[in-house]
């Protein structure tokens, strides 16, 4: 009998009876070593994780004239957030606990400035805070479930310190549990009582990634209190051109942004069964490591305001596992999504966030990356079922 593999669905669309199989699969080694524990153990709770979020920022909206310049069409600077989620409710339904990285600050009133005025210009700054209300959006994400914010990112202070402050006491208010604030392991009970940790790193807030020695120490304290224990890293290069992982500091204007591999490798080490990231606005490889599943970065999930959509800054994903009692991932779920300007999120009918998952893994982990199979779906006919 072969070794057992991770299996990951992928829903071609939302509430369709129609699934997209995709497996993701380990090396030999790495499934064997990790076969007796996952056969073991019972089935946990179920973790879905998503990329970068912003729904609207209201320190600028100037962006607005540009883009219904190139639109040709009216754009709102600041819809209801509960309407740039509600696409993501159906592919999270199944979820005990939503983590999502929230990229800006929550909150009203007035703030520290953060851009001047030749920064905007160039384009080359974003002051983002979101409306009070997108709390509660995140909140309504999972309204039978737990849902998690990290805070642990290059823009938790857009409107200073007492912006995230803020940021944390709307959340908190709205029922959403924060991570990455400190070096604590946030604990979330889930409604059938299994206790799942989170634990926020980046470079610019929140503990500092980039210094390996205390990552390992803060991660193996959280893992020897918690064996169902999340790490969310935010790191790394931004754009297009950061597509490719590799084992090496990366840089962002100027910007010394983390070593990804030695970061998520140091957290596997310590403790963690699973390490997602974010941060790059692209989709990366998926590797395995000593039984953990790394999902380096998953994209932009839902970012509303004045960011490039252009491909494949516009694709994102949703990645969704079972962890064991153990803390292992069981089996695992990459639902595709995509943007259309200025920032409205569904469900990718082509799952072009799962082949790029596929190709880049391949590319970047020849041994230790997933591997994804897809499956044609087999739909019931779209007509009257004759008898």
């Amino acid at each position: 009998m072969g070794a057992p593999i991770v299996r990951t669905m992928v829903p071609s669309l939302a509430g369709a009876l129609g699934l997209a199989l995709v497996a993701a699969q380990a090396s030999a080694a790495q499934q064997t070593a990790g076969a007796d524990s996952a056969s073991a153990a019972a089935a946990g709770p179920r973790i879905c994780v998503g990329g970068d979020v912003t729904l609207g920022t209201n320190l600028d909206t100037t962006w607005v004239t540009r883009a219904a310049k190139y639109l040709r069409r009216p754009v709102r600077a600041l819809p209801p957030p509960a309407h740039l989620v509600a696409p993501l409710v159906p592919l999270v339904s199944d979820a005990d606990i939503v983590l999502l990285n929230v990229e800006g600050a929550i909150g009203e009133g007035p703030a520290a400035t953060k851009c001047d005025s030749t920064a905007y210009a160039a384009h080359r700054c974003f002051a983002l805070r979101q409306p009070p209300s997108a709390a509660r959006a995140l909140r309504s994400l999972a309204p039978r479930g737990a849902v998690v914010g990290n805070v642990a990112n290059n823009h938790a202070h857009d409107a200073g310190v007492r912006g995230l402050e803020q940021t944390i006491e709307h959340l908190t208010e709205a029922g959403v549990h924060v991570t990455g604030a400190d070096t604590l392991a946030t604990a979330v009970v889930t409604p059938r009582g299994d206790t799942v940790a989170f634990l926020g790193f980046s470079p610019s807030a929140g503990p500092d990634l980039r210094d390996l020695a205390a990552v390992r120490r803060h991660v193996a304290r959280a893992a020897a209190r918690y064996p169902l224990l999340v790490v969310t890293m935010h790191l790394g290069a931004e754009g297009r051109n950061a597509q490719r992982t590799r084992d090496t500091m990366e840089l962002y204007l100027d910007e010394v942004r983390g070593n990804p591999v030695a970061f998520a490798r140091a957290a596997v080490d310590a403790g963690a069964k699973l390490v997602v990231g974010h941060g790059p606005h692209v989709v990366r490889a998926m590797e395995w490591r000593h039984g953990a599943l790394i999902a380096y970065s998953l994209g932009n999930l839902v970012t509303y305001g004045p960011f490039s959509l252009r491909e494949p800054l516009n694709r994102g994903a949703l990645l969704c596992a079972t962890l064991g009692r153990d803390g292992r991932v069981r089996d695992a779920t990459l639902r595709a999504t995509k943007q259309r300007p200025p920032g409205l999120v569904s469900a990718d009918r082509g799952s072009r966030a799962v082949v790029l998952a596929d190709s880049l893994s391949r590319l970047d982990f020849p041994e230790s990356g997933a591997t994804f199979r897809i499956e044609a779906a087999i739909e019931p006919p779209r007509g009257r079922i004759t008898p």
